[in-house]
């Protein structure tokens, strides 16, 4: 069986998958990792893109001599997750994504954008700009989420995955999403379903879109459910 790879989700780190890393590290050999500039990895010069995250992946992969992982994408690992199977798809065995945001165009990407204005999370959010600068350092959470913000509108301008990407990605996948998400709609994860050869659909009720409010539970049976069929 190969190794199961968690990948967080945009302003996201590794730290956040520490309750399903307990209710999984008992059936499955999992793994997770921080993208650049997230958690306890340094920032560098390069913006923030899909295309860097997935380097970040197939980096660590080599430095654990891993040839071939499953992946739980959360949100932006989701995207991820697809994007390695989409130019990498030797690399991937299965994919599940819970969360992923499929549709992007200008409107979508300047609104959530706008969600990420550093003066309104500092002066109307400042228990969340308390948890980011736990999560990422005094130092660096601010850098995050601008970076975050500046890959969202380029997301809005060019989309890394197109449904032509989806069409073409022959991995069996299993794309979820909760059915109280005001962030990713049912009808673009449907969407995405749809395009993919071999995916299915999962929409688990009673679910926000934030991480730390889906039923770890719940969701470790999921994973489990999938990631074990042969």
């Amino acid at each position: 069986m190969p190794p199961l790879l968690l990948l967080h989700g945009a302003l996201g780190s590794k730290e956040q998958f520490d309750p399903l890393l307990q209710l999984l590290s008992d059936n499955l050999p999992v793994h997770s990792l921080n993208f650049t500039g997230h958690g306890s990895v340094p920032l560098t010069d390069e913006p923030f893109c899909i295309e860097l995250f997935c380097t970040d992946v197939l980096e660590w992969m080599d430095r654990e001599k891993i040839d071939c992982a499953d992946i739980f994408g959360y949100s932006m690992g989701g995207c991820v997750g697809l994007f390695l199977a989409r130019h990498h798809p030797t690399r991937v065995n299965r994919i599940m994504t819970l969360a992923t945001k499929f549709q992007w165009d200008a409107i979508t990407a300047q609104r959530e954008a706008a969600r990420l204005e550093l003066k309104v999370i500092e002066s109307k959010l400042p228990a969340f700009a308390q948890q980011l600068a736990q999560r990422h350092s005094e130092q660096n959470w601010r850098g995050v989420v601008e970076r975050t913000a500046a890959m969202m509108l380029a997301l809005g301008e060019k989309p890394t995955l197109t449904e032509q990407d989806l069409c073409s990605i022959q991995h069996t996948v299993l794309v979820s999403v909760g059915d109280r998400d005001t962030m990713v709609g049912i009808e673009e994860t449907a969407a995405a379903y749809r395009s993919l050869p071999n995916a299915q659909l999962l929409i688990l009720p009673g679910t926000p879109h934030p991480l730390e409010r889906v039923e770890p539970k719940r969701l470790a049976r999921e994973i489990k459910a999938f990631f074990s069929v042969d």
